[in-house]
């Protein structure tokens, strides 16, 4: 026997309100409790779509984080630069704080870091793109290990705003997005 069907201005309203509290108060802070008193729902509408606060925290960082756009500046270098641009908007939020506890709770949970994967998959495929469009244009030859693209990228970011806990320049974002272009030609090179 079926269950009732999903309300999905509920699911919005549970996302929505998860996002407000994360970005004001942070990840530590939020609860399931405050979440369901701000989406004015009960704990058990949460828990019925979301096994925990990790997978919740995945699934509403893919709702709501800024897309990173399509981009095709016509040289690999131009859509590094602009990919790197796009990132920065997203590691320079003041809620980019809280992740390294979403990283920590992702170890324990499976279904949650399945879920964060997928969500930064998504989010990387205008650079795997811009790759294989590079590779097409002749800028790049050989076979080139993608996994290594988003190490290149968002790791310097993420370094810098979380470990560093500094700014992210437009000097730095033209650094990060000049060396991730000449490792790619090195790699590339290679292959």
């Amino acid at each position: 026997m079926p269950g009732r069907p999903r309300d999905p201005e509920l699911e919005q309203r549970l996302l929505s309100a998860t996002w407000s509290l994360l970005t004001r108060d942070g990840y530590d802070a939020l609860t399931l409790t405050k979440v369901a008193a701000q989406a004015q729902a009960h704990r058990t509408d949460l828990y019925r779509r979301w096994s925990s606060k990790p997978l919740l925290v995945a699934d509403t960082l893919a709702a709501h984080l800024p897309p990173v756009p399509a981009f095709d500046t016509g040289s690999l270098l131009g859509d590094l630069e602009a990919y790197v641009g796009a990132l920065a908007e997203s590691w320079s939020a003041p809620w980019v704080d809280g992740l390294l506890g979403l990283v920590a709770d992702l170890r324990n949970d499976p279904e949650a870091e399945l879920a964060f994967r997928a969500m930064a998959e998504g989010r990387g495929r205008h650079a795997r793109d811009a790759v294989q469009r590079a590779v097409d244009r002749g800028e790049l030859t050989g076979a080139l290990d993608l996994s290594l693209l988003g190490d290149l990228l968002e790791g310097p970011l993420m370094h810098r705003r979380v470990i560093g806990r500094q700014p992210l320049t437009a000097d730095y974002l033209a650094l990060v997005a000049r060396t991730a272009h000449q490792v790619l030609l090195t790699a590339g090179a290679r292959a």
